[in-house]
């Protein structure tokens, strides 16, 4: 069944006040306020203490990792999406992208162990355990967990990346990734979040580790270098709709003279 997304009564409190401080603000001057100290609605919980793995895009498969990351759950030809290998060697990267190429996809990244599509179809449980099922929906058997974005915290440190694929190991787990169970046993120490070479730099993590994470509004992600590259990636995009706006909008005024 589906779970409120307000678990306590101090979450709806939380909430209300939200409500309250927007009803307040419509009457008040605008002012603008940094995305980067805005407080978040705290709709989805942070997942504590979940063993983190790194794999990347064109990784071979290895005794503990058995798939390869040729392709993904959701894209066929990843690695050609991508647009080459995400090469996890810190030699061969900088700016937290690889030297070789500019990626084509957003460079940070994460995996969970659930998908939502099956054969072509959602899986019977989706539209009841993912919580905004219905506002991403666009058609069927297209998936809304693709491209959702996290907060990986490591310390004092917080990354925000997309999920962009499926596993450690599983697909299935929708108790853990939308509800309260812990992951499941498997080869990686019980491993419950894959994280991208980019992730991996910027919150200085070993090959394995211990990390937090939480669903996120992209309305809540804070300006840094997830924001930079990406065909997939929320911000690449806006950028490259409001340059053809500033475009079209010259071009028709010269029309005019």
């Amino acid at each position: 069944f589906a779970q409120s997304p307000y678990e306590s009564s101090a979450d709806f409190a939380k909430y209300a006040m939200k409500l309250r401080e927007e009803a307040m603000l419509k009457v008040e001057p605008q002012v603008f306020v940094p995305t980067s100290s805005r407080t978040s609605t705290q709709r989805y919980p942070w997942k504590v203490n979940i063993v983190t793995t790194v794999f990347w895009i064109g990784e071979q498969p290895t005794a503990n990792n058995p798939v390869p990351n040729t392709r993904s759950s959701w894209d066929a030809s990843w690695t050609a999406s991508y647009g080459g290998y995400d090469s996890p060697d810190p030699s061969g990267r900088k700016n937290y992208i690889p030297v070789s190429f500019i990626p084509r996809q957003n460079p940070f990244y994460v995996a969970l162990p659930y998908n939502d599509v099956t054969h072509g179809q959602f899986k019977p449980e989706a539209a009841l355990v993912i919580p905004w099922f219905k506002q991403q929906y666009t058609e069927p058997g297209k998936s809304v967990c693709k491209g959702r974005w996290l907060a990986v915290r490591k310390g004092n440190r917080v990354c925000y990346a997309q999920w962009e694929d499926c596993g450690p190991f599983r697909t299935d787990h929708f108790q853990y990734v939308f509800q309260n169970e812990r992951p499941k046993p498997n080869l990686n120490r019980g491993a419950g979040l894959d994280v991208s070479p980019a992730v991996r730099d910027y919150l200085g993590l070993q090959s394995t580790d211990v990390t937090d994470w939480q669903f996120v509004e992209v309305r809540d992600v804070p300006a840094g270098p997830w924001r930079n590259y990406g065909d997939n990636n929320h911000f690449v995009i806006a950028q490259r709709q409001s340059q053809q706006r500033v475009v079209q909008e010259t071009t028709d005024r010269q029309k005019k003279k």
